[in-house]
């Protein structure tokens, strides 16, 4: 039998996944491999655990929500030669399962992340830095890490829009010039993502047709300031649609780096998690950095 790693976060959404552990465990080696389970204790644990021990599995299972995935890929990351990993989502919103079409059945999830459905997905680099699916900045960015997680598990999805809701009356802009790889944007945004995913925030993103896990090709939006309620009623809905319209308001574009600089120092979220305030900022996709398993379907 082979080695697998499961990690876990006995906190994330409801914390289903302790009462799930057995059924999950057994999966794994059903599937011929033969686990050691490992629960996080805090911030960064996931990340130190695999760093260690990490290649010295055939495979490394996350169980959690966004959060525990990124910390999980921050390590493999690391190393010339990962494991394959397996992805378990047990958070709120799960935006990048949905990209592979993971069950939201545990057990039935752990099947597929100890199966042989694999595929390469790219993956991002900040500043350095690793995330698997989004970086952004400004308004609303901050929802996912500042919301109390007793409010999302009672609320779910809605606890992200309820939050932004509540910032729409103190909206800032940062003046910022922005080199992709079809030209230079200048001028003053209010909000801005570079991502490979087709969900953020529980909210559907590009058309499904337009985003492939394995182009070396992000997507990216740049959201101009509203100078009126209309203009910003024009914007929530070309957010939301991703149709943006030919007032210049929302930008949309495909791109492999992103290089962004601005007068002051912006706060970003990675994958959804407080990733720094900084006043440049250099964005890569690392094409087909890692072989994630996937649900094929029927």
């Amino acid at each position: 039998m082979n080695d697998l790693l499961f990690v876990y976060n006995p906190r994330a959404g409801q914390g289903k996944v302790k009462t799930r552990l057995a059924e999950i465990l057994s999966a794994f080696v059903e599937s011929g491999y033969l686990p050691t389970a490992y629960p996080t204790r805090a911030a960064g644990d996931a990340t130190q655990l695999v760093r260690a021990v990490g290649r010295d599995y055939a495979r490394i299972v996350c169980c959690g929500g966004d959060g525990t995935l990124h910390e999980v890929v921050a390590a493999l990351m690391e190393m010339e030669e990962p494991p394959v990993l397996g992805y378990i989502p047990a958070g709120t919103t799960n935006d990048f399962s949905k990209n592979l079409d993971l069950p939201r059945d545990m057990a039935r999830a752990a099947q597929v992340a100890a199966g042989e459905d694999i595929m390469a997905c790219d993956m991002g680099r900040f500043n350095g830095d690793s995330f698997v699916y989004v970086a952004a900045f400004g308004a609303f960015t901050n929802v996912s890490y500042d919301t109390p997680q007793p409010f999302k598990n009672l609320f779910g999805h809605l606890a992200y829009v309820l939050e932004g809701i509540g910032q729409l009356g103190n909206i800032h802009s940062y003046r910022m010039t922005v080199e992709h790889d079809g030209g230079t944007l200048e001028g003053d945004f209010i909000f801005g993502m570079v991502g490979n995913t087709r969900s953020v925030g529980g909210f559907q993103g590009w058309p499904a047709e337009e985003v492939k896990l394995d182009d070396g090709q992000f997507e990216a939006i740049l959201v101009r300031p509203p100078k009126t309620p209309l203009e910003l009623q024009a914007i929530l809905k070309a957010v939301i649609t991703q149709s943006p319209g030919e007032d210049g308001l929302v930008i949309g574009f495909h791109t492999s780096t992103l290089h962004i600089t601005s007068q002051e120092e912006v706060a970003w979220t990675l994958d959804g998690e407080f990733g720094g305030s900084h006043r440049e900022v250099r964005v890569e996709t690392v094409e087909k950095a890692l072989d994630l398993c996937y649900h094929k379907g029927e």
